[in-house]
């Protein structure tokens, strides 16, 4: 038997689990993801996230995450900021410009610091991707809504009625339409211009708050004139602030990241 460090972090409520396994190695992170996200039985999380070394010279250290269903997602943002700050903190970086490598390409995170901790963070999440022909194949059944690939699949419906997510999130994520399953948005622009948003992810449920799914509902809420590229998108958890700048057609996400606790787990 063998005993894991790790550390619980959230990212406006988007939980996960920790570990460095520079220093310690996880054989089997699907299972783990699985016993350890379990609100119950195990530590509780959105998922399992595991900091790395870069296994490609552009990038400072790399990031695999693994939903509370054991699947392997592509990338999530409110992990890269948590990353950032837990490799800031721990003193594995003194960088506060990091290349993270992922599943869907390299995200650069920019640390914004307070009496040298980090109280937030921004993430370059690339260029988002509206070509979805291969992870979309539109069929009867749908609620009305936009697809954006921020390099993982997202559906955002916008309604008066946000709290609908909970029942036809999970029908969405896994209607045909959807070969690779997919991320429900439901979302709402209020009075006050800020975007209400609730997240169905796709293979942890309901969660506090999606990064790349903010970003989504962002690009999606622009290209239906109903926003203009800045939004601040509300979520359960809190608020991210996203910026799909003209520029360069990528999508910043700023918000915060925060420890749990520290603990140890037998495997």
């Amino acid at each position: 038997m063998q005993t894991i460090p790790f550390t619980k972090m959230h990212g406006a409520g988007n939980d996960y689990i920790y570990v460095n396994t520079m220093l310690h190695d996880i054989p089997d992170p699907s299972a783990a993801a699985i016993a350890w996200s379990d609100r119950h039985k195990g530590i509780g999380s959105d998922g399992l996230v595991l900091i790395g070394s870069s296994p490609v010279a552009e990038a400072d250290f790399s990031m695999r995450i693994f939903n509370a269903d054991g699947s392997e997602a592509l990338m999530c943002g409110n992990a890269s900021r948590c990353i950032g700050k837990y490799l800031y903190e721990r003193g594995l970086t003194t960088k506060t410009e990091i290349r993270l490598h992922t599943l869907s390409g390299i995200k650069t995170i920019w640390l914004h610091l307070k009496e040298n901790m980090v109280e937030s963070a921004t993430v370059d999440m690339l260029e988002p991707v509206l070509d979805c022909t291969e992870q979309f194949d539109p069929r009867g059944g749908l609620d009305e809504g936009i697809f954006v690939s921020m390099g993982n699949p997202h559906y955002v419906v916008f309604t008066d009625n946000v709290d609908k997510v909970s029942t036809r999130g999970p029908l969405l994520e896994r209607h045909p339409a959807f070969p690779q399953r997919c991320n429900i948005e439901f979302a709402h622009v209020e009075a006050d211009g800020h975007i209400r948003t609730r997240v169905w992810e796709r293979g942890s449920g309901i969660t506090q708050a999606c990064g790349t799914g903010a970003c989504a509902t962002a690009v999606a809420a622009a290209l239906a004139g109903r926003s203009g590229r800045k939004s601040d998108i509300i979520m359960d958890g809190g608020m991210l602030s996203i910026e799909w700048r003209e520029a360069d057609n990528h999508v910043y996400m700023t918000g915060p990241a925060a420890f749990v606790f520290d603990g140890e787990i037998c495997i």
